[in-house]
């Protein structure tokens, strides 16, 4: 596995603000839509929990400076970058109450604004006696105020817990923010875990598609009773680490106790993820707005790639407006695959589903175990409601289903003939 490009630990003089002032409430009926859209593209944050013991917890954050403003004081010295990052914790997502808030003010300097490079940091976090609760992380650029927020569930089921684990780069042992790879080696922290045998099992990758959203007769959960086809135990040395072969796609899950449920999950994910970038990337996620004929013709071709541009530009009507409905649907893809990616990418699951066929939705609300996406206004007899759920058993708290409705139905069809037109009406 290639490593994080230009991963910096930040060592900054940092001031810890405990009980920021009048922290904005976090609803359940907060809209949330800015948490997929273009809102959050303006500049990327990344967090994760990690759980050191069963009474100390780290918040560990991400940026990259190109999406940063550096500003010169003008005497030729270097550009500075300002960023507060901030965390609130809910005892749920329904919860209006804030129950801890902390934040840190990190300074950087560049001898030049465009430098690219990765911005690692953490923040200790409370605990107190609460047995899980919702965190909200935030970071804003002070030179532009600018801000980006994530949301996470902190789980706090005993050491079992796959907060215990985190992912880290063999070279500097700083995390990585996904628990999806590319193959290769990972290396993995679980401090609670010192000197341990664990065992891990292999899961063959998904590779069925979500049904269409007005199925009432939706397929069997792939997820549910699928055998492992081989296991392993790993040992974790004196420093709380021990190191994976992702040798085939699919789900590596690592068991504290061979009769309890797996604490962690790693995911073994095909080569371009999450980009789009080899003939398989882009023909598979057309399968959502083809016909079988259509399908197996493209396949077929001889050059995959020639049919799949012809597909494009037949449906529009022309090369220009073909291009532009390229760029809208596999940027879809792509966005579906840093957003929803649980035990498949993100573009086979049923947020991928629906983002990629109906855009992003005018509002986002939120409950523990569920997400409610509106196209349109509330209220609105008119707007569409799509609902989903966290599966049942599930082990990456990212997998959520759609409770499907036969009213989709129209819906549904008149989304995918907008597309097979080349008419998209949302970016």
């Amino acid at each position: 596995m290639n490593a994080v490009k230009h991963l910096f630990n930040l060592v900054l003089a940092a001031l810890l603000l405990a009980g920021c002032s009048s922290p904005a409430p976090l609803s359940r009926r907060d809209d949330l839509s800015y948490l997929y859209g273009k809102s959050a593209a303006q500049m990327p944050l990344q967090a994760r929990v990690h759980h050191i013991s069963g009474d100390r917890s780290r918040v560990y954050y991400k940026l990259n400076t190109a999406d940063l403003l550096y500003k010169s004081d003008g005497t030729g010295g270097p550009f500075h970058a300002a960023v507060r990052i901030s965390y609130e914790s809910y005892d749920a997502f329904g919860s209006k109450v804030l129950v801890d808030s902390a934040s840190t003010v990190i300074s950087d300097a560049s001898p030049s604004s465009s430098e690219e490079k990765d911005l690692i940091g953490s923040m200790d976090l409370r605990r107190n006696d609460r047995r899980s609760f919702v965190l909200k992380v935030i970071a804003r650029d002070l030179n532009r105020d600018v801000q980006s927020m994530v949301l996470l569930r902190v789980d706090r089921d005993g050491p079992a817990s796959g907060q215990y684990f985190m992912p880290v780069d063999t070279s500097h042992g700083l995390p990585y923010f996904s628990d999806h790879f590319r193959g290769g080696t990972v290396r993995v922290r679980c401090e609670t875990c010192t000197g341990s045998d664990l065992l891990v099992r292999h899961f063959p990758a998904r590779t069925t598609l979500p049904a269409p959203v007005f199925t009432t007769n939706a397929p069997a959960d792939p997820a549910a009773n699928a055998p492992a086809d081989s296991s392993f135990t790993v040992h974790v040395n004196a420093d709380g680490h021990f190191t994976l072969h992702l040798t085939r796609p699919g789900a590596y899950r690592i068991y504290t106790d061979t009769t309890a449920a797996p604490g962690y999950s790693v995911y073994s994910v095909s080569e371009a993820y999450p980009i789009i970038a080899t003939e398989d990337d882009l023909l598979k996620p057309l399968r959502y707005i083809t016909s079988n004929q259509e399908y197996d013709r493209i396949v077929k071709s001889g050059n995959v790639r020639q049919a799949i541009e012809r597909f494009w530009i037949d449906a529009a009507g022309d090369r220009e407006r073909g291009r532009e409905a390229i760029r809208i649907f596999y940027g879809r893809v792509e966005n579906a695959n840093r957003h929803f990616t649980a035990d498949t990418e993100g573009w086979r699951t049923d947020r991928g589903l629906v983002h990629i066929i109906f855009g992003m939705p005018t509002s986002i609300y939120k409950s523990d175990l569920s997400e409610t996406w509106i196209y349109g206004e509330e209220n609105n007899l008119m707007s569409l409601s799509f609902t989903f759920k966290r599966r049942n058993g599930a082990l990456n708290g990212n997998d959520l289903v759609l409770e499907r409705d036969p009213l989709l139905k129209g819906a549904w069809y008149r989304n995918v003939e907008s597309w097979r037109n080349g008419r998209v009406y949302q970016n």
